[in-house]
Parts: structure tokens; C-alpha cells; sequence
């Protein structure tokens, strides 16, 4: 194949010798235009060998499950709720119009003819008759609020505070889903990291027996040496496949809580965690008793427009028999009446009093209940800090235990080779060494999840 190569390369050459100056130009361009074919083939295929594994941070998990969680419609509804109650309150200060009608019978009405007949004016008894017993009324009443004592204002200031509560109550119960996240996540980094060291091992291992089994045939070991690696080859392969089976069934755990399919390849990333973290409490449940507490104040401005007066406009437009307050008059015809009121409570015998002294007293609770939340957050922070520090103290040491064992596994390896100790015996310091190391990623994975746990009780967000 290369002699071919060569032929065809050589009778180019002399080809080209014996050609036209324009041919070696037009062999670039032609050459140029490959270039520029191959380099845009590039472009198109890089970013997606680039993009062909996902990266996909903690932060992304939360925001997922939040989205995909029942629980995230809610907003929507209360905010759809709360647009119509205002809507509605607002058409308070929008006249109302009213259809009446009825008909009554009076067995006992004003009748003035006898008293009339005794005057000594001729006829005059018969000039007014009886008032009618029966009594025929159709109306189209309105009602126009001119003041209504901040009735009104007082209901859209409840209404919007009802919808800050329940809002900031469906974010309460979505928050906890970050501690169902960080155990998936975390395990999921965990067996990540297991894997990685578990074939860097199994590689170890097979090199030493393709070594050994050259040993073994030239006589120089016994069969026995091969055993114990190969047993051990066998139960890093054991540990592989159980760290696959539990792999991708948190997968499967976390793709459904976050209502994503992740994919097996994609890689999960530790998140930056600040050096000095904020201990100022942000939980939303403490947003919560602040936004219950404006929800009972506004209670009390409600109760404060109770009391005050109200005035109000009316009009009657009618048709009846007889027409409105003109009861001589026994024909039907039309009328109106237009009128103006105002209406005080003045005395409620304490009622509002006493509403408001329970307003006070439920607010009293929440204070309470938002003190000892506090305390026991604030205890939980202390505890979550007093792990972090540990868990740095055992970093710091793991790499010198590290690099100890390391020296310790090469010592053994030469003395095994020169046959002062047995293959147990190498093998064992050489699991010691691969225990410290596993240990140690526990040790970063654990700090990793320790501050986050610790941003999340204080409320304040990852990046």
C-alpha cells in the first residue's frame, strides 16, 4: 500500500514538472476550498461531540423539580384567584341595579269620605275616594356607595395578603424537595468517584497478573499468588456492578422527582460552595409567619371600617297602583324616587373590641412559633458548621495518610517482588491504600453535601 502510495505521489510529480504554470494555482484553490470544507465539517461536528455529554449542576436538579412538581401550579391558581376576588371587590364602588315587584292587599285602609261628608260642602264626600286595597308595585331600584368607610380597601388589602401567603406556602413545601435532591445527587457523585478509583484498580490488578502469569510460566511463582489477585479482580468487578445497579436506579429516582430523563452519561458537578458562608436565615417559613402576621394586621383595618359611617345614594324608577306615596291616586302610572343615606354603627357592644383582641392573640403565636423555628435553625447551623470543620480536618490528614500509603504500597511491591512477603500481604497494603483514597472523596463529597445542607437551612441559595 505505501509503494502504491509512492508511485502515485512520484508520477504526480513529474506531472506536475512538465505542466503549465497555471496548474499549481489551481491545485491550491483547489486545495483552499478542501480546507474550507473540512474546517466547516468541524464546526458542525464539534459541538456536538462537545455537547454529546451533559452537564448537569445541583442548582439545575432544584429549579427542574420545582418546575415538575405538582405542587408549582398552585402560583398560578392563587394568582388567578386573587385577580377575580379584586376584580370583584373593585365593582363594589359600581352602582347596583335591582328588579322589584309585588302586589298586596291591605284589609284595612284610609278612608276620609265620612269625615269629609260631614262638612257642609256639597259633593266633596265623593271627591275623594278610599284609598285602594290592593296595591301593585313594579320598581328598578339603584344603589350608589358614596363612602364606605375603607370597606373595600381594607378587603383588597386581605385578599393580597391571602395571596402572599399561600404563595410563599407552596414555595415552603417545594423547598423541601432540596433535601430529597441533595441525597440523590451527593450518592450519585459518590458512585462516580467509587467507579473511577475501582477501574484505576481493576487496571493495577490486571497488569500485576499478565506480570504474574509470565512469572508463573517461567517458574519463578506458585499458582496460589495468581488466586488472590484473581479473587480480587473478581470482587472489584462485583463492586462495579453494584455501583452500575445502584447508578442508574438513583438516576431513574432523580429523573423522576425532577421530571427530566438524565441520561447515564451525563456528568453531575460538584457545586461552588462560597469559603465564608452567610449565617443570615432566609427559610421561607419565616417569610411565611412575617406574611401571616400582615394577613392578621389587615384584619384589623377591616374591622376599623366596620365602624365607620357610610353614605350611600339611591334611586327608584316604578310602575304601579297606586303610583308610589300616591295613594288617592286609583290608576297605575309611573314614578320615581331619589334619595341619599348614611348608616353608623355607633355602639357594637365591644364586638370589634374583642375581634381584634383575638387578632392580637394569634399574632402572639406566630411570634412564638417564628422565635423557636429561629432557635432551632440557629442550632441546626451550629451543628452543620461544627461537621464542616471536621470534615476539613479529615481532608487535610487524608492526604498525608495518602501519600503514607503510598510509599508503603511501593515498599511492598518490592518486597514482594523479592519475595520477603506473600501476595496477601501486598495485597492487603495495596487495599489499604485504595481504602484511603476512597475514604478521602468521601470525605470532599461529604464537605460538598455538609455546605450545601448548611445553605440550605440558613436559606440562602447555591450558585
Amino acid at each position: 500500500m505505501n509503494r502504491e502510495r509512492l508511485t502515485i505521489n512520484t508520477n504526480l510529480h513529474e506531472q506536475n514538472q512538465h505542466a503549465s504554470p497555471v496548474r499549481p494555482l489551481k491545485n491550491n484553490i483547489v486545495r483552499m476550498k478542501r480546507s474550507v470544507m473540512i474546517l466547516f465539517f468541524l464546526m458542525i461536528i464539534c459541538p456536538v461531540i462537545l455537547h454529546g455529554q451533559k452537564i448537569l449542576t445541583l442548582k439545575e436538579c432544584y429549579n427542574m423539580a420545582t418546575s415538575a412538581n405538582a405542587l408549582a401550579g398552585e402560583k398560578d391558581a392563587y394568582s388567578s384567584i386573587s385577580m377575580i376576588k379584586e376584580n370583584n371587590l373593585s365593582k363594589g364602588w359600581l352602582p347596583s341595579l335591582d328588579a322589584n315587584g309585588s302586589i298586596l292587599y291591605n284589609s284595612s285602609v284610609a278612608d276620609i269620605s265620612g269625615i269629609l261628608g260631614a262638612l257642609p260642602i256639597p259633593g266633596i264626600a265623593g271627591a275623594i275616594k278610599p284609598v285602594p286595597n290592593e296595591q301593585y308595585k313594579i320598581t328598578v331600584d339603584i344603589n350608589q356607595v358614596i363612602y364606605d368607610g375603607g370597606a373595600i380597601k381594607s378587603a383588597k388589602a386581605i385578599e393580597k395578603a391571602d395571596r402572599s401567603v399561600n404563595e410563599k406556602q407552596v414555595e415552603t413545601d417545594l423547598y423541601k424537595l432540596r433535601g430529597q435532591i441533595n441525597g440523590y445527587y451527593f450518592n450519585l457523585l459518590l458512585l462516580s468517584r467509587q467507579k473511577e478509583l475501582l477501574n484505576s484498580w481493576l487496571g493495577l490488578i490486571n497488569k500485576r497478573l499478565l506480570s504474574l502469569q509470565s512469572a508463573l510460566n517461567n517458574g519463578f511463582i506458585i499458582k496460589s499468588d495468581i488466586d488472590v489477585l484473581t479473587s480480587e479482580k473478581i470482587k472489584i468487578e462485583q463492586q462495579l456492578t453494584e455501583n452500575e445497579i445502584r447508578k442508574t436506579s438513583l438516576l431513574k429516582i432523580l429523573s423522576l422527582v425532577t421530571g427530566t430523563d438524565i441520561d447515564s452519561s451525563a456528568e453531575l458537578i460538584p457545586p461552588a460552595i462560597p469559603d465564608e458562608t452567610s449565617a443570615e436565615l432566609l427559610r421561607p417559613e419565616l417569610q411565611l409567619f412575617d406574611l401571616r402576621k400582615e394577613q392578621l394586621a389587615a384584619g384589623v383595618k377591616m374591622i376599623d371600617s366596620k365602624r365607620m359611617p357610610k353614605a350611600f345614594g339611591f334611586a327608584s324608577m316604578g310602575y304601579g297602583n297606586p303610583p308610589g306615596s300616591n295613594f288617592f291616586k286609583d290608576e297605575f302610572a309611573s314614578y320615581y324616587i331619589v334619595g341619599a343615606g348614611i348608616k353608623w354603627n355607633i355602639f357594637d357592644w365591644n364586638k370589634a373590641k374583642n375581634e381584634k383582641q383575638l387578632i392580637f392573640l394569634q399574632q402572639g403565636i406566630l411570634d412564638k412559633r417564628k422565635t423557636d423555628l429561629t432557635d432551632n435553625l440557629n442550632r441546626l447551623l451550629e451543628s452543620k458548621k461544627a461537621e464542616i470543620e471536621s470534615l476539613k480536618s479529615l481532608i487535610k490528614t487524608d492526604s498525608e495518610l495518602i501519600t503514607l500509603r503510598k510509599r508503603i504500597s511501593a515498599s511492598a511491591e518490592s518486597q514482594y517482588e523479592n519475595g520477603t512477603i506473600t501476595a496477601t500481604e501486598y495485597l492487603n497494603e495495596i487495599n489499604s491504600e485504595k481504602q484511603a483514597l476512597i475514604n478521602s472523596e468521601i470525605h470532599k463529597i461529604n464537605l460538598s453535601l455538609a455546605s450545601v445542607e448548611y445553605l440550605n437551612i440558613s436559606g440562602n441559595e447555591i450558585e
